[in-house]
């Protein structure tokens, strides 16, 4: 039996345990949720970018970006069948909003409605992107409203029930107090809840570290590793990121006319496109003869940004990319937008059945502790089983505890450590440091060349207790591997 079956099937039996309780229908939903896709929420400070980053991921511009009304309610995106908006209320029953599209982003109709009256939105939209997770927009850190900032930590950080997230995708701009002490109210050291093994920073709006200068991104991944391996950054996020998130939600909704656009600055000899393009104010009003109306700079300076539009100006002048369709792809990986997907991938969804298990399991524990009735205890003895013995769970305790830096080595066995349980990703390929198509023999042969290594280290009577216990689950790690390789033959 699987993770989520085991978890399921406590889950059945808290139901039971609690019938006739107002705790059963929330256990039902509890189970419910272990079959709906992984829920991620996007949080940060004021003005971080949230709503573009949500954006590009979800590759539509739905989420408003501006400073309106919707930007201070928690909204939840998720797929399904038909285009509806509805506001679940703070005080009585959940309703249907009227919205409409105003360029792209989605225009809703509160219809009297007050951001303080409304929990949260729910926008259901037709999604390929939605199909595998639920991205949850949040308002931000450090408002100017007390009020809209609680919305935030209400959700992610609760005080006394399960954060309805999954995972967390949180963007800085720099390093501010307000980000640690949020991230550390949505860590613990429970397994059970939410870590830094799904949290994931992101070092947003990464093009402006720079001033918008061609080394911007270059800049910015600098100092991106540096806060991603900072001790303090490292207990509270897996990995740092950094994206430009106005760029990559261009890339992903860039029309041909805004590339047609922008060929008009790449014909420019390279001094005159310099010149132009040498300030924002510049650019929006010098070299009339361009064949640019005000209008269309300004669209395109709201699209792309200064940055985006000397970058974009400059692929096209090279003939880097072509095409309309070349061009979208080239934005997306220069903007940092590819990057993170695939860490979002394999940090988050391809172990997206641990995250969510361990959602359920947080929110039975503290069901039977806080309101325990007959038959609870046998339901937290079975919650307590599966924390303890399921070996997904031993290998986050022991990532949490290397990143908490309570486990400690020669820099490259940690290192080894880290990567074989997961840490850079749950694939064998991720786990051994090996390219994702490399062949089945070699990633077999270096498995059993990790399962020796790590099973001397854990026989040795000199290795230190911590690492004794981590290496025994490193080993369990190795076998795992053997097996799923073993079952593909």
């Amino acid at each position: 039996m699987n993770l989520v079956d085991r978890t399921r099937a406590v889950l059945d039996q808290a139901i039971a345990t609690y019938r006739g309780t107002a705790d059963a229908a929330r256990l039902g939903a509890i189970r419910d949720r272990l079959a709906a896709p992984l829920r991620v929420a996007v949080a940060g400070r004021v003005k971080a970018g949230k709503s573009t980053l949500l954006n590009a991921l979800v590759g539509e511009r739905l989420a408003p970006t501006d400073a309106g009304e919707c930007t201070r309610i928690v909204t939840w995106y998720q797929d399904g069948h038909a285009y509806q908006v509805h506001a679940a209320l703070k005080k009585g029953p959940a309703r249907p909003l009227r919205f409409t599209r105003d360029d792209g982003a989605i225009d809703v109709d509160l219809d009297g409605l007050s951001a303080a009256d409304i929990d949260r939105l729910t926008v259901t939209w037709p999604s390929r992107a939605l199909r595998t997770v639920t991205l949850i927009d949040t308002p931000g850190i450090g408002s100017l409203s007390e009020q809209t900032a609680r919305h935030t930590w209400e959700l992610l950080a609760p005080d006394d029930e399960e954060t309805p997230a999954d995972a967390v995708v949180y963007l800085l701009r720099h390093l501010h107090p307000g980000d640690i002490e949020f991230l550390r109210a949505f860590h613990d050291t429970e397994v059970s809840r939410p870590s830094p093994v799904n949290a994931i920073g992101v070092l947003s709006r990464a093009d402006e570290i720079g001033a918008g200068r061609p080394d911007s991104m270059a800049s910015a991944r600098r100092i991106a590793t540096r806060l991603g391996t900072d001790g303090n950054v490292r207990r509270l996020v897996q990995s740092v990121v950094p994206v430009a998130g106005l760029l990559a939600e261009t890339a992903v909704t860039l029309t041909e006319t805004e590339v047609s656009q922008l060929r008009k600055i790449a014909a420019l000899a390279v001094k005159q496109a310099e010149e132009l393009l040498l300030s924002a104010d510049r650019f929006a009003s010098a070299m009339p003869e361009l064949g640019l109306t005000s209008l269309e700079r300004e669209a395109l300076l709201a699209r792309f940004g200064l940055y985006g539009v000397r970058l974009t100006s400059t692929l096209l002048r090279r003939e880097v990319a072509t095409t309309a369709t070349a061009l979208a792809k080239e934005l997306t990986d220069r903007s940092g937008l590819t990057e993170l997907k695939e860490i979002i991938g394999s940090l988050f969804y391809d172990r997206a059945d641990v995250l969510k298990s361990r959602s359920a399991l947080l929110a039975m524990a503290e069901i039977v502790r806080d309101r325990p009735r007959p038959g609870s205890e046998a339901v937290a003895a079975a919650v307590e089983e599966i924390m303890a013995s399921a070996h997904p769970f031993n290998e986050l305790r022991v990532l949490s505890s290397l990143r908490a830096g309570w486990i400690t080595g020669k820099p490259d066995a940690v290192a080894d450590l880290e990567r074989l349980i997961g840490g850079s990703g749950s694939t064998v390929s991720d786990r051994l440091h090996l390219p994702a198509d490399a062949p089945e023999k070699e990633q077999s042969a270096t498995a059993r060349e990790a399962l020796a290594r790590w099973q001397r280290r854990a026989e040795n009577p000199l290795t230190s207790y911590e690492m004794t216990v981590a290496a025994r689950v490193a080993v369990r790690s190795c076998e795992g591997m053997l097996a799923r390789l073993e079952q593909r033959r």
